[in-house]
């Protein structure tokens, strides 16, 4: 069973820091996000006898690119890293489908080029290494093509030196890894891609997936209040939501050379259908001619409505950017929207964007999903209704961009604080060899 790790609780009860969930309820306890838990950093992290230090191997089975956008693993990997001298990572992001990129013309995969070394093993950090696996064979061909995937794994733990790591899985598929190895097992729930359009075949391999994670994993972490209500109807879950960099998206910044002129609407985030409401982007550009509706972030939509959004002259889709640029655009923006579907798998969510705004400090208008519902100034919410009046009452009163806002007498959970608490999930899966 997962021991319990209160830490800070933000703002209400449903902003929790981790702590093990029942299948009645998830605890309200919490303490300051000051107090430091003390098993956070793991007691092996000290030298060794004769001063060597301990190696404390870990490795990611991610669902998310290393790319300079950086979400919520990645990250958290970066805290590990500067919180923990001992700990050695290995990322290992989403594979190269090499059959699909050679039907698309696309001969990098058995070239090299464009891709990492043919090792494909780069260092990122003296302690991190990430590696990005091929994919030779479709999945439809069974266990045979997630075992070469996991050869690919266990070569490159071979060749880095690990000995036993904790294997912190976030992509599912890796299940039969850690049914193979029985490294100790931390699975890291971050979405319900089961609440998402999947083919029959999909959705029975994830299901079969998850069962034996979450039977077998030394600790299950979720990242929202709905996954921990799901999850933790099955067994105890440790619940660990977003945070933000504070200092980063409070510093001043100048207006980015591509953001159209003031008035600006801006979003930030992934483009996906099953996230965004396009027809509402579309009523809310459409309604205001003369403000800049501007879109940030990885542009995952079909091509077709990628098409229609950018036929509205006002509509600006500038596509992915840095991590450490995203801030500059939040607070230059007039106001930020964030039009999405209110569905279960966006309930399913805590969305980092959230966070972000708060951190911000621009006036916010969202539709009533998770993560944003439960906060007060400078977030509003509307729903699809009266979305567009609550935007343009939003930018009406909306004061000088560029100005960072004063402290919050709320303190806004940062992800060094969701390090300490992850790092005291791991260290519990390790000393219990879960």
């Amino acid at each position: 069973m997962a021991t319990r790790h209160p830490v800070e609780a933000y703002g209400s009860p449903d902003g929790r820091g981790p702590d093990a969930v029942s299948p009645d309820a998830v605890s309200p306890d919490a303490v300051p996000s000051d107090a430091v838990p003390p098993d956070a950093v793991p007691s092996d992290a000290v030298p060794a006898h004769g001063g060597v230090p301990v190696r404390t191997p870990v490795v990611v089975c991610s669902l998310e690119t290393w790319t300079e956008v950086r979400r919520r693993i990645r990250i958290l990997v970066d805290e590990l890293i500067d919180l923990d001298p001992s700990i050695e990572i290995l990322f290992v992001a989403p594979a190269v489908d090499v059959l699909h990129q050679l039907r698309q013309g696309d001969l990098s995969p058995l070239t090299g080029r464009g891709t990492p070394p043919r090792t494909r093993l780069e260092e990122i950090h003296p302690r991190l290494h990430v590696l990005r696996p091929r994919k030779w064979w479709p999945r439809v061909l069974g266990p045979f093509a997630d075992r070469a995937l996991e050869r690919q794994v266990l070569a490159a733990v071979d060749q880095l030196g690990f000995r036993r790591p904790l294997l912190w899985i976030n992509d599912a598929s890796y299940a039969g890894l850690a049914a193979h190895t029985g490294w100790p097992t931390l699975y890291d729930i971050t979405d319900d891609w089961l609440l998402t359009p999947l083919a029959p075949r999909q959705r029975g391999r994830l299901m079969a997936n998850e069962e034996s994670l979450m039977e077998t994993s030394g600790a299950v972490v979720v990242c929202s209040p709905d996954l921990a209500r799901t999850r933790g109807s099955v067994r105890p879950v440790e619940l660990i939501p977003n945070g933000v960099d504070v200092d980063l998206f409070r510093s001043a910044r100048p207006r980015p050379v591509d953001l159209p002129a003031a008035p600006v609407a801006l979003y930030v985030g992934t483009l996906h259908t099953w996230r965004i409401d396009v027809p509402l982007i579309l009523d809310l550009a459409r309604s205001r001619p003369d403000v800049h509706v501007v879109l940030v972030g990885p542009n995952d939509l079909p091509g077709e409505i990628t098409d229609q959004l950018e036929a509205v002259p006002t509509i600006r889709i500038l596509g992915a950017r840095p991590y450490d640029q995203v801030p500059a655009y939040l607070q230059h923006a007039d106001i930020v929207i964030i039009p999405h579907l209110v569905s279960p798998f966006t309930e399913s969510l805590d969305p980092i964007k959230a966070y972000e705004c708060l951190a911000a400090g621009r006036p916010t208008v969202a539709t009533p999903v998770a993560g944003f519902r439960e906060l007060g100034p400078p977030v509003v919410t509307a729903d699809r209704s009266t979305f567009v009046g609550a935007a343009w009452a939003a930018l009406d009163g909306a004061g000088p961009t560029g100005v960072p806002p004063a402290p919050s007498a709320t303190p806004i959970p940062t992800w060094h604080d969701r390090a300490l608490a992850l790092a005291s999930v791991m260290a519990h899966v390790r000393k219990t060899g879960g």
